[in-house]
């Protein structure tokens, strides 16, 4: 006869619930007050787990007690990633074709590239154990994705939304994240079973595989799932299709070697493609956005050592790596806006916005924590750059913006938007 599964003991039960209601309550608190600076509130819940890191007694180095905390951490960024790659607009991707390629092109080719030789020249004691060919690629992905929650919500804020730039920046910044997500499962794969063609090939060949069943069987489970959920009157059945859709793609691609996040954010694109009715989703965005997520990057400040940047070596590397961080994203949105004939506030402004990292930055730098591709001085460092990029988006959009005239078309868009708007509205993080 099987014997009962073991309940949690009384005392993890209670550090368990005093470190999320003291993660929570703090990263609201510096949420609010970063937002209060007009900084993004992931700055704020970032430093929360900074803040809370040197209380021993109550983040004591027991692995399995802090896994508690990761656990329930990891589904909040899972359905992040989902809920953000459900609202993103595949028609305005197809409807600016040519403009965005060249902006996606460069703002991908020029930071990525960057971000490999720095890896490559970085000394041998930042880059720890992993192979230096898949650590240089891991800090090239890192250096060439953006952050659409951020940028969106920064967009918002300044009521940048409607005009042309701001949605030039959304749909560039939507491909160099779906770029990224691909890209990492192909280097985690490397990480995971070594630098082999052969590796490298099943990592590719097992991304087409997710890509295909995702279009072939995937695109009309999907779309009739929310059929069926769509017929009761309630919103239950729709929250819990989607979270079951996000968590299960997930489970699928880390089953097969890549990582969680990509089945997730895959799920989110077939979401945005079956439509369901956006005010079904609200209550879950809200539980997501204000609750598991905040709660996510807390502990991922948890992590963090700023004790490192004490040593000069380290330092030197983290300045090092804010300016290619910056330079590749600016020289990036520059060449690509000059070879669409805009002008060079509209290309500065391009710049602000896309590299803007947030989010998605932190979630790479967490996964090559995970793998062994990242020392704790390097994964702080990518933290910080997340913070810095972030923080550094909305000054420059403000400045460049003021020098770009609002054409009638963009007005035309503001008041339709304003009649659209809803009356709600829920915070990015």
């Amino acid at each position: 006869m099987n014997q009962p599964a073991p309940l949690i003991g009384a005392g993890p039960l209670l550090l368990f619930l005093l470190q999320v209601g003291a993660l929570l309550l703090v990263a609201l608190l510096l949420g609010r007050a970063a937002a209060a600076l007009r900084m993004p509130p992931v700055v704020g819940e970032l430093a929360a787990g900074l803040v809370l890191g040197p209380l021993v007694w109550l983040f004591p180095p027991d692995p399995a007690q802090f896994h508690l905390v990761d656990a329930v951490a990891q589904v909040g960024v899972l359905l992040l990633v989902g809920l953000t790659g459900a609202h993103l607009d595949l028609r305005l991707i197809r409807r600016q074709g040519a403009t965005i390629a060249r902006l996606s092109a460069f703002g991908l080719a020029v930071p990525l590239a960057m971000g490999v030789a720095a890896g490559l020249m970085l000394p041998v004691s930042m880059r720890g154990p992993a192979d230096p060919a898949v650590f240089a690629l891991f800090l090239g992905v890192a250096m060439c994705v953006s952050a659409i929650p951020v940028i969106a919500k920064t967009l918002h804020d300044m009521n940048l939304l409607h005009r042309n730039v701001g949605q030039l920046t959304l749909a560039a910044g939507m491909i160099d994240d779906a770029f990224g997500w691909l890209m990492l499962s192909v280097v985690s794969g490397m990480a995971t079973f070594g630098v082999r063609a052969g590796t490298v090939a099943g990592s590719v060949a097992a991304l087409a595989g997710v890509l295909l069943v995702a279009v072939v069987v995937g695109r009309p489970l999907v779309r009739a799932t929310f059929r069926l959920t769509g017929r009761y009157k309630d919103n239950s059945p729709t929250i819990i299709g989607t979270a079951v859709i996000v968590l299960l793609s997930a489970a699928g691609t880390h089953a097969l070697g890549m990582e969680p996040v990509l089945g997730a954010f895959v799920a989110g694109l077939l979401i945005s493609a079956a439509a369901p009715d956006p005010a079904r989703l609200a209550p879950l965005r809200t539980v997501v956005l204000g609750l598991l997520a905040p709660l996510y990057f807390a502990t991922v400040g948890l992590r963090m050592d700023l004790g490192a940047l004490a040593r000069p070596e380290v330092l030197w590397v983290a300045v090092v790596m804010v300016a290619v961080a910056c330079a590749g994203k600016f020289l990036g949105a520059f060449l690509g806006s000059w070879t669409s004939r805009m002008n060079r506030w509209e290309g500065l402004a391009l710049g602000a916005g896309m590299n803007a990292r947030g989010v998605i930055q932190v979630i790479v730098a967490t996964v090559g924590l995970r793998l062994g591709v990242l020392t704790v001085e390097m994964y702080t460092i990518i933290i910080l750059v997340a913070m810095i990029t972030s923080v550094l988006a909305a000054p420059v959009l403000r400045l460049a913006m003021a020098r770009v005239e609002q054409t009638a078309e963009e007005q035309a868009r503001h008041a339709a938007q304003g009649r659209l708007a809803s009356p709600a509205k829920v915070s990015e993080t």
